[in-house]
């Protein structure tokens, strides 16, 4: 090969290298409109929360969290950013996933489908003694987000992986009644195409982690701890954001909720290097 030709090769790998790197920063921005994602106000969790779970506040207050971690049913509460946890004993060891509490009822669900619910009167008890559980309610699939909104009468929970779903494709999700959580109202369905379309891939795709509703905008906002995505939904499930998360801020994101003004939270389960944490992202602007 001659010398202009070797010199219009290397001119043309290094504009395709300029460009692949304008790509890579270009999938790994972090913009979420509202919210700025690189500023999360941190509260770490205390040991028994190492691997929690799922979050959720009563009626938006964010003075209490409430979760459940991964092993052990129990309902845990927490002054925000007060370390010190108190916990309620609803159900044996199992995979708890996430909770929601709707008409003063706390709904948890554990990865098979089983949904347990009670009071939340009994809340502040050593032990619930009026847990209701309901099985079989669902197909048969793992299952990690659940959300219930009292305006709307309506419970859903989101697949993560589920033998009928290509979560290349689609994922699927179950709405209830909220009076009725004993058989499934209606299905509906979440367009991975409709992601991949704003991130270019979804390499092991599209596994929910936990879904929460925006009180302000009602949008969706689903978020993934696999491939680390946060994807906005509006309030038919139509995409319309998917934001990469940074790995280094959100090491595990496994829970996701709002408080009444519409800031946003997400849980993070520890690892080997850092203690398990919920970060605040205020709302931005109006």
């Amino acid at each position: 090969m001659n010398y202009p030709v070797k010199k219009l090769f290397g001119v043309f790998f290094a504009l395709a290298a300029i460009g692949s790197a304008c790509t890579n920063s270009h999938e790994n921005e972090q913009t979420l409109k509202n919210y700025n994602l690189e500023a999360p106000e941190k509260f770490f969790m205390p040991e028994s929360l190492f691997e929690i779970s799922g979050i959720t506040f009563n009626r938006g207050n964010s003075d209490t969290v409430y979760a459940v971690q991964d092993e052990e049913g129990r309902l845990f509460r927490l002054g925000w950013g007060v370390k010190k946890q108190r916990n309620s004993k609803f159900g044996k060891k199992g995979d708890y996933e996430d909770l929601t509490i709707a008409n003063d009822r706390v709904v948890i669900l554990k990865s098979n489908g089983t949904l347990y619910s009670f009071p939340m009167s009994e809340a502040i008890f050593p032990e619930a003694d009026s847990v209701q559980e309901w099985k079989k309610i669902l197909p048969k699939a793992e299952y990690e987000g659940v959300y219930a909104n009292e305006q709307t009468d309506s419970l859903y929970v989101l697949c993560k992986n589920c033998p009928q779903d290509d979560s290349k494709k689609s994922v699927t999700g179950y709405a209830f009644h909220l009076g009725d959580s004993s058989a499934v109202h209606r299905t509906f369905q979440i367009n991975v195409k409709e992601i991949k379309a704003l991130t270019g891939k979804v390499e092991r795709g599209f596994r929910p982690s936990g879904l929460a509703q925006n009180p302000v905008t009602k949008d969706w906002y689903i978020i993934s701890a696999v491939n680390k995505l946060l994807v906005v939904t509006d309030s038919n499930w139509k995409v319309q954001q998917a934001v990469p998360l940074n790995g280094n801020t959100f090491v595990q994101p496994e829970g996701i909720a709002f408080d009444t003004s519409g800031n946003l939270y997400i849980s993070n389960e520890g690892d080997d290097f850092a203690e398990g944490n919920i970060l605040k992202f205020v709302k931005l602007g109006k």
